[in-house]
C-alpha cells in the first residue's frame, strides 16, 4: 500500500486508510447525486458490499461497470440466463448469485416504476441538520432510512435494508455526515449540482484497507 502524504487537511477518520478512500471522500461522498441510473448503481454497489470492506468495491468498481452495462437500468433489466452465467464467471466483480439476481431484479423494478428512481429515493431526504461533531454521533439508521427501505422493499427491491438505505443517503448527499472539522465544505441544500456519477461509490467509517 502506498503511503499517504500528509497534506495538512482534516478529514473524516474513515477516509485516511487509503488513497482510494481519500479521493472518494474529498470529491464524491456527501455531494448531491441525481439520475435514475446513478441511483441504481448506488443501490447495486451497496448490496454487493454487504459483508465486505468498501475498499473491495472501490477496487472492483470499473469491472462492475463493465459487467453491468454501465448500470443502465434499461439494459440490466433485460439481462437473462446467459448474463447471469457471465457475471458468475467474472472474477473482476463479487460473484454472489443472490446479489447478482438482486441487481437484475432491482433493474426491472426500477424500469417499471411509475416515477423515476431518483424522485422516489430523494423524496425521503430529511431536512438539513448540523454536521456531527464526532463519528459517535453518526447514526447507522434513521427514521427516514427505515422508511425508505420499507418503501423500496414494498415495491419489490431486494437487498435494501435500513442500514444500506442510510449509507445510500450519506453517499448521495441526501444527508451530510462529514464531521464539523472536516475540510470538505457542505454542498448548499437544494442546489442541483450533482457530482459526476461515473466516479461514485460509498464508504463507511468502519472499513479498513485490505
Amino acid at each position: 500500500m502506498t503511503e499517504l502524504v500528509d497534506d495538512g487537511l482534516v478529514r473524516c477518520p474513515w477516509s485516511i486508510g487509503s488513497q482510494l478512500y481519500r479521493e472518494y471522500h474529498d470529491t464524491e461522498w456527501g455531494r448531491p447525486l441525481h439520475g435514475d441510473d446513478a441511483l441504481f448503481e448506488r443501490l447495486c454497489l451497496e448490496a454487493f458490499q454487504s459483508g465486505l470492506a468498501w475498499i473491495t468495491i472501490l477496487r472492483k468498481r470499473p469491472a462492475f461497470r463493465a459487467a453491468f452495462a454501465g448500470f443502465e437500468i434499461a439494459k440490466v433489466a433485460e439481462f437473462g440466463d446467459d448474463d447471469r452465467a457471465r457475471l458468475l464467471a467474472d472474477a473482476g466483480i463479487v460473484r454472489n448469485r443472490a446479489k447478482i439476481d438482486a441487481a437484475i431484479t432491482n433493474a426491472r423494478v426500477a424500469r417499471d416504476l411509475p416515477i423515476g428512481l431518483d424522485e422516489l429515493v430523494w423524496s425521503f431526504a430529511p431536512a438539513p441538520r448540523p454536521r456531527p461533531a464526532t463519528i459517535a454521533e453518526v447514526p447507522a439508521t434513521t427514521t427516514e432510512s427505515i422508511a425508505l427501505a420499507k418503501e423500496l422493499k414494498r415495491r419489490g427491491f431486494a437487498f435494501v435494508g435500513p442500514t444500506t438505505a442510510y449509507a445510500l443517503m450519506q453517499a448521495t448527499g441526501m444527508v451530510d455526515d462529514h464531521l464539523e472539522v472536516c475540510w470538505v465544505q457542505a454542498a448548499p441544500h437544494g442546489t442541483d449540482s450533482p457530482v459526476t456519477f461515473r466516479t461514485q461509490v460509498s464508504a463507511r467509517d468502519s472499513d479498513r484497507e485490505e
